[in-house]
């Protein structure tokens, strides 16, 4: 028997669950539970599968795939291609493929949650109480609430911010900006400074700090700057957007540096903030994190323990498959018979979709000299083998953070063509405990760039 048939008090509710937000970890928190048994509803009141199918993962791959083909074009000709006319891009052709294609994906969501018995009620959720949740009018009870609403788009305040667009609109525009200026320096920002480009704008980023992607190692972030720049984004560092105007030609962009820039469309990339508007739980008192975040336990209960929260509002690492992840821990927690022990957040693998890509797993070298007494840093830079013909200067780097102690490897980066998927890989070898002596033990792949970090024995620095 379940705890979920242990809880006397289930039946005096509407449902065992309720879930409020339909994107990633709703869902699967939603379909996991329902096929326990549970009583599940979903509330949304915008898109079903959130921002990452409908603004977010999904649609920026896509762009990014379209953006890679101008380096795809440029290099066939050192293998013999030739083509008979300059490539020509159409942006609404992407814009309406992408359309049709969310739509596709918001439909099979809609199968899923029918297809697990789950309830899905469209509107905005509001919680009135430990047990109680209104919806456009309507009250539900429910012996868990679940809080799942992602994050929105955060805009600073200057004169003319209005006119700049957000990660929900810039996917959409009516037209192709010939001229794109991102102001930012995470993920967002870079990714969508290198899908412009590639698409054939003139792309500019702008951000305040010294170095984008802080938090990564220092050494991919300086690799990409130059990789950046290299392919001819415009990268403008320690400075900010002081106005944005509308000029004659376009949008008239002054900084804090005294230059001033005229662009087609400004991108603000300046991160998110938990979606809590209207939700209810500053009704309740319920604690917040410094951030606005929500605080949660380890079993993703907030201070009033019936009204769970998962996801990026949570304040934890604003990845989907985290919010995945999550939520089959916290069913397993609340509604299965053996829960899981606390979710482990150590080792999780990212990917920043920029040209090239960024992957990266484990401890930044940063980071390892805090933790550990000694480490070893073995790492690599090279003209991949493809680019020998194609011509192209684009340089891959890889990378590898050693334990000295333990020989254990702690930490993976890569620079380079499809780091993403690489990486993948490496980070079942890295979350296992694998030592350098396996990965040097681990025959290789030849010839391809993947082999690199089962051979990688020249020590570059303690």
């Amino acid at each position: 028997m379940s705890r979920l048939d242990e809880e006397k008090c289930v039946s005096d509710f509407d449902y065992d669950l309720f879930v409020i937000g339909a994107g990633s970890g709703g869902v699967r928190a939603a379909r996991t539970a329902a096929a326990t048994g549970a009583r599940v509803a979903v509330a949304e009141d915008r898109y079903l599968g959130g921002t990452c199918v409908n603004v977010g993962c999904v649609p920026k791959k896509l762009y990014s795939y379209a953006a890679h083909f101008h380096d795809a074009f440029e290099d066939a000709r050192g293998f013999g291609w030739s083509l008979t006319e300059p490539p020509r891009f159409d942006w609404a052709t992407l814009r309406d493929n992408k359309v049709r294609e969310i739509k596709r994906l918001n439909e099979i969501y809609g199968r899923l949650l029918d297809n697990a018995g789950v309830e899905l009620i469209h509107g905005r959720a509001r919680v009135v109480d430990a047990h109680r949740v209104e919806v456009d009018g309507r009250a539900f009870s429910a012996a868990k609430i679940l809080v799942a609403v992602g994050g929105w788009p955060w805009l600073p305040d200057f004169p003319g911010s209005e006119l700049a667009v957000t990660s929900n609109e810039v996917f959409d525009l009516e037209r192709m900006p010939q001229r794109f200026l991102v102001l930012g320096g995470g993920y967002i920002a870079v990714e969508f400074a290198s899908i412009f480009n590639g698409l054939g704008s003139e792309s500019h980023l702008v951000y305040r700090g010294e170095l984008f992607l802080r938090g990564f190692d220092r050494e991919v972030r300086e690799f990409t700057r130059e990789q950046m720049a290299l392919k001819g984004v415009n990268l403008h560092f320690e400075t900010n957007i002081q106005s944005i105007e509308k000029g004659e030609g376009g949008l008239l962009v002054t900084l804090t540096n005294g230059e001033s820039l005229e662009v087609d469309a400004v991108l603000a990339a300046t991160g998110r903030k938990p979606n809590l508007e209207g939700v209810g739980l500053d009704a309740l008192d319920i604690a917040l994190n410094p951030d606005g975040t929500v605080k949660v336990n380890d079993r993703f209960e907030t201070t009033i323990p019936s009204i769970l929260a998962l996801g990026d509002v949570t304040g934890g690492p604003e990845l989907t498959p985290v919010a995945l992840a999550e939520a089959m821990h916290l069913v397993g927690q609340h509604f299965g018979e053996a829960p899981p022990k606390p979710m482990d957040y150590r080792n999780i693998a990212t990917a920043v979709f920029c040209h090239p890509n960024i992957g990266t797993v484990g401890l930044s070298e940063e980071q390892a000299r805090k933790e550990y007494d000694a480490i070893r840093v073995y790492r690599t830079d090279f003209r991949p083998m493809k680019h020998t013909l194609s011509g192209s200067e684009e340089r891959c780097l890889m990378k590898l953070i050693v334990d000295d102690v333990s020989d254990v490897v702690v930490g993976a980066h890569m620079v380079g063509e499809e780091a993403g998927e690489l990486i993948q890989g490496i980070a079942i070898a890295v979350k296992a405990g694998l030592t350098k002596a396996d990965f040097d033990a681990t025959v290789g792949i030849h010839p391809t760039a993947a082999e690199e970090f089962v051979t990688m024995r020249t020590l570059s620095r303690r």
